[in-house]
């Protein structure tokens, strides 16, 4: 840990410990004198079990002394979201919680259950700047990056309340991970490292608006996680009235990006689009999409949209949905048609923003 670290550790009473490494945590103990000096790591590896058990506070690590839970309770703080509220889809038994961070920001993270494995939807941000036309976390803006430690923590606390084992992560929900990078990359380390937790890092997901810097740096990491871009258009006119990202990153430059990364990585990059009535589901659109990226190591998910509330946009109908794919398809593009899971509690693609649940708008 370089010296700027240790100072800021030092100085700062109110620390996410559980954006910590182990060796980090470890070293703060000792630095703060809050364990023996003898049990400082056995301590540290008390500590680092909680926050992957989704300890929201100190006070519930009761195999700590309890001297020692009231110093750590005075020096910092754990960094794990409380879930304050949650709601259950009666179709498919999604489970959207609300999370607070420790200064008041509300989260939303998402319990995705298939028959043989779960999947959790992590935000990355409270709020976005992305300004995406189709989404529900447009209207309320940007607050703050989250931390390694709050990602971390959304995880772990929907596995503890579920009492399900996640085996699946993808951080999809509210925020643009590019633009919060260096979290974005601790939280997957440490969901990796976390003994309770313990995801392969194939089994992570990570969705970009098309932050080309962010696919770059990621093909560079040497970790073997999936990669997902949210297209939407073949063509910059639409992306740019849907997507203001695509102003400084055009598709082509975006597709550039993918093609380095899959080269790196040898691994598959997914295609989101979200398909809206009138806007991007011609069956020119999908044949031009096709021409794009034919000969891509891809696959294409066609998502229609769901309805949020920021914009009046519309899923086109069922049969203009399938025929979308399969002139993909048939253009020799891996395509499917992704089902909407959780749309009916606004938990689906799209509908995910910092706020109590779903306000009255939604």
């Amino acid at each position: 840990m370089d010296e700027q670290n240790k100072t800021d550790m030092n100085e700062k009473s109110n620390l996410n410990l559980a954006d910590f490494t182990l060796p980090e945590l470890v070293e703060w103990l000792s630095a703060n004198k809050v364990a023996d000096a003898e049990r400082n790591a056995y301590r540290g590896r008390q500590v680092f079990k909680w926050f992957g058990l989704g300890a929201a506070s100190f006070r519930e690590m009761t195999n700590l002394p309890a001297e020692m839970r009231a110093e750590l309770s005075a020096r910092a703080t754990t960094g794990i979201p409380s879930i304050i509220g949650e709601m259950r889809s009666a179709r498919d038994k999604v489970v959207k919680y609300a999370m607070k961070t420790g200064d008041g920001n509300i989260v939303e993270t998402v319990l995705l259950p298939y028959k043989q494995w779960h999947s959790v939807c992590v935000s990355s941000q409270a709020g976005c700047k992305m300004g995406c036309a189709f989404c529900a976390s447009k209207p309320s803006g940007f607050r703050r990056n989250l931390t390694p430690g709050e990602m971390l923590g959304q995880v772990a606390a929907v596995s503890a309340r579920g009492a399900v084992k996640i085996d699946n992560v993808v951080v999809m929900g509210v925020g643009e991970p590019f633009d919060n990078y260096d979290n974005t990359l601790k939280f997957i380390r440490l969901l990796h490292e976390h003994d309770d937790t313990n995801i392969g890092y194939r089994k992570i997901t990570v969705s970009t608006c098309g932050i080309l810097p962010g696919i770059l740096r990621l093909a560079d990491e040497g970790l073997p996680v999936g990669l997902s871009v949210s297209l939407n258009a073949s063509n910059d006119r639409a992306r740019d009235l849907l997507m203001p990202v695509n102003r400084r990153y055009s598709i082509d430059k975006i597709l550039e990006g993918c093609n380095i990364y899959t080269y790196k990585t040898n691994r598959r990059v997914t295609f989101e689009y979200a398909l809206i009535e009138g806007v991007n589901d011609a069956p020119d659109d999908a044949r031009e999409l096709a021409r794009r990226i034919r000969g891509m190591l891809c696959h294409v998910n066609v998502i229609p949209v769901n309805r949020t509330g920021a914009a009046e946009f519309k899923s086109p109908p069922n049969d203009r949905v399938k025929r979308f794919a399969e002139i993909v398809g048939g253009g020799g593009v891996q395509a499917t048609v992704r089902r909407s899971l959780g749309s009916d509690i606004a938990a689906a693609c799209g509908q995910l923003r910092n706020s109590l649940l779903q306000d009255k708008d939604a």
